[in-house]
């Protein structure tokens, strides 16, 4: 097989894969959200994940807080 040949069928394939790729690609669509199952709610996509309260680490503020002073010069 002549590689001119080789590149061609390469070159074929790889468009192909690119426009199948790109045929099967999910984008994420405008809609509206309709709040008949909200129960008066605002009615949340269904990827949303309900988030935790968040609490600060004071062990992980003081670990940053001694990297940041041991990166320093050395005198």
């Amino acid at each position: 097989m002549k590689l001119e040949v080789a590149r061609g069928l390469f070159l074929v394939g790889a468009l192909g894969i690119a426009s199948i790729a790109m045929a099967a690609w999910e984008q994420p669509k405008a809609q509206i959200l309709s709040a008949v199952h909200g129960e008066g709610r605002c009615p949340l996509p269904r990827v949303a994940k309900a988030a935790s309260p968040v609490r600060p680490d004071h062990d992980l503020l003081l670990l940053m807080f001694g990297l940041a002073q041991g990166s320093g010069p050395q005198h």
